[in-house]
C-alpha cells in the first residue's frame, strides 16, 4: 500500500505578508498602500496583520532588511571584477536588485523623511555602494582597462560618486520620462539596460579603445534580445 506524500506546510503568514506588501508597494508606491489594503489583498483580518507587524513602518523595515542583506551579498562581488564585461554584469545585477525593491527608490525622499531607521541606515547603503564602485574602478585599472588617461584618486572619487548617484536615482529619472509605464514590469528590461549602459558611459573617456568597443557590443547584444529575456524571473 503506497503512502501519501507528506503535505506541504503552508507558507508562514508573516512571509506571505511581506511578499504581498512588496508587490503592492512596488506597484502603487508605499504612500498609496495602507495596511487595510494589504490585509484585504491577503484576505486576512487587519488584526491578523497587526499581530505580525504592529505598524506599517515594521513592514517597511523588514523589507529594507531583506534588501540590505541582498545588497551586501552583491557588493562582495566587486572584488571579482576583472574586465568591462564583469563590470557590465555586476551593475546590471545591481539595477535588477534595485528593481526588485523599487518602492524604496521610487519613494526614497518621502520614506527617509518619515522613517528614522531608514534615514540612518541608508547612509550606510550609500557608503557601501561608494566603496564597491571604487573597488570596481580599482580592479579595472589593475587589469589594464584604462588607457593613457588614467583615473587619478580625485577623479576616481568623483566618478564613483557620479556612478552612485546614477544607481540611486536612475529609476526616478525613468519615472519622470514616462510616469505611466516606467515602473511597470514590462519596462524593466530596457530600463535596467539603459541604466547599466549610462553608468559605464561615465568610464568611456578612460577606457582603452578595445574595451570601449567591447562595451558597445555588449549593449548591442542586450538590445537585440526580447524584452522578457533581459530580466531574470526573480524580478518582481
Amino acid at each position: 500500500m503506497s503512502q501519501r506524500p507528506p503535505k506541504k506546510e503552508p507558507r508562514r503568514t508573516a512571509e506571505r505578508i511581506l511578499e504581498v506588501t512588496l508587490d503592492l508597494f512596488n506597484r502603487f508606491g508605499e504612500p498609496n498602500v495602507s495596511t487595510t489594503l494589504i490585509s484585504a489583498e491577503l484576505n486576512i483580518s487587519p488584526g491578523n496583520l497587526y499581530y505580525h507587524y504592529p505598524a506599517k513602518d515594521e513592514l517597511i523595515n523588514s523589507l529594507f532588511d531583506r534588501y540590505e542583506k541582498k545588497l551586501n551579498e552583491l557588493l562582495r562581488a566587486a572584488d571579482n571584477i576583472s574586465n568591462v564585461e564583469d563590470a557590465w554584469l555586476f551593475f546590471h545585477m545591481f539595477f535588477e536588485l534595485i528593481w526588485q525593491y523599487r518602492f524604496l527608490y521610487r519613494d526614497l525622499n518621502d520614506l527617509l523623511s518619515k522613517n528614522r531607521r531608514l534615514e540612518t541606515h541608508f547612509q550606510f547603503v550609500l557608503k557601501h555602494k561608494q566603496e564597491a564602485v571604487k573597488t570596481v574602478l580599482d580592479r579595472l585599472a589593475r587589469n589594464g582597462a584604462f588607457g593613457a588617461r588614467k583615473l587619478g584618486d580625485r577623479e576616481a572619487e568623483a566618478t564613483a560618486t557620479a556612478m552612485v548617484v546614477l544607481l540611486t536615482y536612475w529609476l526616478s529619472y525613468e519615472y519622470v520620462k514616462d510616469p505611466r509605464r516606467a515602473l511597470e514590469p514590462e519596462s524593466a528590461g530596457a530600463a535596467l539596460m539603459r541604466g547599466a549602459y549610462h553608468l559605464l558611459s561615465l568610464l568611456m573617456p578612460y577606457l582603452e579603445p578595445h574595451h570601449r568597443e567591447h562595451l558597445f557590443k555588449l549593449v548591442s547584444q542586450y538590445q537585440q534580445q526580447p524584452a522578457a529575456s533581459t530580466v531574470p524571473g526573480a524580478i518582481n
